[in-house]
């Protein structure tokens, strides 16, 4: 169950879940606790477990009691540090707290008791992950008609339904990445052509003393290619920078924000895709270009 308490002000979001505690830990190995301290949370019913980095943001340690102004659940609620995990990866979370659900489950049957013994999500472990639709399609069957249908779907899919809910953003973000490149894109190719009119007479000369056509256009394009490299190499550099402080800025918002081998290699591919198109007309004019007008530039 979501749990959805506040620690000391609405600023300091946190995911909170009531599990299961034997149940749950079983089916996320990624989440590394010692032995002493799992046996510490198992047995208090009033204990809590948290990520490592959401521990150090707050100064956490085991054995601390944290309080939390109940939201779902009313009331201000103490749990006692009993354990801390370490993500087995970088891509783990570890700015999550897990707390026991029978204790809130207790509460809420002497106050409520028509709400109590429910929950908002089964997580369920399979054997083989290619029954998974098949063994979904079973469980969904099994509460079909009832007060309480299900619907069973992948933790990847899951996951993807909240990020679907931000497909706005993303499709805005996406749009003025697209803005942003075509108007590098127009700023390159003038730069491209103001250099290809001064150097006229030059390239002129060139023809003048043999050298041909291809020889004009690989001069060109090889300027434009080494500037939008040297620019694309300046924005990869500062692409991990600047993750790791949007990421320390968002906070828990995005608890496991990292920039893919992709996205570099999207960075690298607009910079030579910009270059390209930018020396693409100055060097189509150059390579046509007649000797004595470029010659007569001069004068």
């Amino acid at each position: 169950n979501w749990f959805g308490g506040v620690y000391i002000t609405e600023r300091n979001f946190f995911p909170q879940f009531a599990i299961d505690p034997a149940s749950y830990l079983a089916l996320y190995p990624e989440y590394v606790i010692a032995d002493a301290e799992k046996l510490a949370f198992l047995r208090d019913r009033q204990a809590a477990v948290v990520g490592r980095g959401l521990a150090n943001k707050f100064g956490w340690r085991i054995g601390d009691t944290i309080p939390l102004r109940g939201t779902i659940y009313p009331g201000t609620w103490t749990f006692n540090l009993r354990a801390i995990y370490d993500g087995v990866d970088a891509k783990t979370d570890e700015n999550q707290m897990f707390v026991h659900w029978s204790l809130i489950n207790e509460s809420v049957r002497q106050s409520t008791r028509r709400a109590a013994d429910s929950v908002g999500v089964y997580i369920v472990g399979i054997d083989e992950p290619n029954n998974a639709a098949l063994i979904s399609q079973r469980i969904d069957a099994l509460f079909a008609n009832s007060l309480a249908e299900t619907l069973t779907e992948t933790e990847k899919a899951f996951q993807l339904s909240f990020v679907s809910m931000s497909e706005a953003i993303l499709v805005a973000i996406q749009a003025v990445s697209l803005i942003i490149i075509v108007i590098i894109m127009a700023v390159m190719a003038n730069t491209m052509t103001m250099t290809a009119r001064e150097r006229l007479a030059e390239y002129a000369t060139l023809r003048a003393l043999g050298f041909p056509p291809g020889f004009v256009v690989r001069l060109l394009y090889g300027e434009s290619l080494l500037i939008a490299a040297i620019g694309g190499a300046l924005g990869v550099a500062a692409t991990l920078p600047l993750a790791a402080a949007f990421a320390r800025a968002a906070g828990t918002l995005f608890p496991v924000f990292q920039v893919s081998a992709l996205t570099m290699a999207l960075q690298w591919l607009a910079a030579l895709i910009v270059g390209s198109v930018a020396a693409a007309w100055p060097a189509w004019r150059m390579s046509r270009i007649d000797i004595v007008d470029g010659l007569r530039h001069v004068a």
